[in-house]
């Protein structure tokens, strides 16, 4: 792994050099790889957690709240959780080298469309240690050297995550540049990772609105926006109500600090009556502060204490144990609600009419759109994808979880006997 003291540009063009290494690698020699990654998680996790202690106890001073100290946080089962999931990559198959499609032309010229590893992939993230192995397992089975830059919240354990990937690496004859790590520079450093068009072929951001406008204003080299979730459940006038409450509940308060998780509940006005006052209670309970409209307020009852909803409410995704509560008169005021507050991320719709279903899931516009489940399944993890790098919400070349393919491009291989054009 390049040193803490190279630059920017020292260390992607060391990660380029690497790159053209990897492309070559055969798919055994990327799975030893990953292996010797789970394994040295395992055996040095008492370096690691050592690590994310310091990272705990500076965020705990610095009074960062409960929802990022929970993102920021490793212990023996999630370390095992994360080498997991790594061992899990291993076992999906390898894209490279895929043949997406191919023909034979008239004039006898055989086409293949292949795909193939993007090269250096830099991942731009935020108090999420985890995503250092995560984002590392994916470019390496992918095919791609990666270049990580993460927040200053998580220095100790990135640092400590990085050099065992980077370390395991080596040890299987792949160049340690495989694997770098920049930190320390503040957003001159993100500009010059930003503007590095002849070493990074993409930038990954995970990471809130701030982030994502300051890549924006600078940014040269191609990104994908695995940007903010201000995700809603939307509870129609058909739902089973037992069903709605499972999923509301689950959707915030499973682990409220992530961008899957639902920071707006929207409430058909013909079930709203029965639901809310019975809902809200136990929202509260779980530790919940809520926000909700005129409406709201008034069928919440004496149980439930709900604060008045401002404008800001409905487009602020919380990360925390905040929701916003609005009552709604029909699916399509739903589907217009989310399309004007919504990120694109994740949306969900609670219902026994396969009409409001459908209607739901051709009116949002939106990564991932679920129909009577939790928007806490939007994971590559979950999708089956092994990990994944982040959720993108744009809509050209990677669309929700962004995982092994994603993080491929292809070229056509063209073979032929001689031809010549006339």
């Amino acid at each position: 792994m390049a040193s803490a003291t190279a630059s920017v540009a020292e260390v992607c063009s060391a990660a380029k050099s690497a790159s053209r290494t990897l492309a070559r690698a055969d798919s055994a020699l990327r799975d030893a790889a990953l292996r010797a990654i789970a394994q040295s998680l395992t055996e040095r996790s008492g370096e690691i957690l050592a690590a994310n202690e310091l990272d705990m106890q500076a965020g705990a001073e610095a009074d960062i709240g409960s929802a990022l100290l929970d993102r920021l946080l490793l212990d023996e089962r999630r370390l095992e959780a994360i080498a997991q999931a790594v061992r899990e990559i291993v076992a999906l198959p390898d894209p490279v080298g895929e043949v997406i499609d191919g023909h034979r032309l008239p004039n006898g010229l055989d086409v293949r469309r292949v795909r193939v590893p993007l090269g250096v992939v830099a991942v731009v993230y935020e108090a999420r240690p985890n995503v250092t192995i995560d984002a590392t397992a994916l470019c390496l089975k992918s095919g791609n050297a990666i270049v990580l830059r993460g927040s200053s919240t998580a220095a100790h354990s990135n640092a400590a995550l990085a050099r065992v990937a980077a370390d395991a690496v080596a040890s299987c004859g792949l160049p340690e540049s495989c694997v770098s790590l920049v930190a320390g520079g503040g957003r001159e450093e993100l500009a010059e990772l930003a503007t590095a068009r002849e070493s990074v072929d993409l930038i990954i951001p995970r990471g809130g609105e701030g982030l994502k406008d300051a890549l924006q204003a600078v940014a040269t080299v191609p990104v994908i926006y695995a940007a903010s979730g201000n995700c809603h459940v939307f509870v129609d006038a058909s739902a089973d109500l037992g069903m709605a409450e499972a999923i509301a509940i689950n959707a915030k308060t499973q682990r409220p600090g992530v961008c899957n998780a639902a920071e707006t509940l929207l409430v058909h006005e013909r079930c709203a009556g029965e639901l809310l006052p019975r809902l809200l209670p136990l929202l509260e309970h779980a530790g919940v502060q809520l926000r909700g409209d005129e409406r709201t307020r008034a069928l919440a009852g004496p149980e439930a204490h709900v604060e008045p909803a401002t404008e800001s409410d409905w487009a602020t995704e919380y990360l925390d144990l905040v929701l916003a509560v609005r009552v709604v008169p029909s699916v399509e005021d739903a589907i217009e609600h989310i399309g004007r507050y919504g990120s694109g991320h994740s949306e969900a719709i609670v219902t026994a009419d396969a009409r409001s279903a459908r209607a739901f899931q051709l009116g949002v516009d939106a990564a991932c759109v679920y129909v009577n489940a939790s928007t806490r399944f939007t994971d590559g993890g979950e999708f089956g994808m092994g990990a994944e790098i982040g959720n993108s919400t744009q809509k050209l070349h990677a669309r929700g979880p962004i995982g092994l393919r994603e993080l491929c491009t292809f070229k056509y291989l063209v073979e032929g006997d001689g031809q010549v054009r006339s």
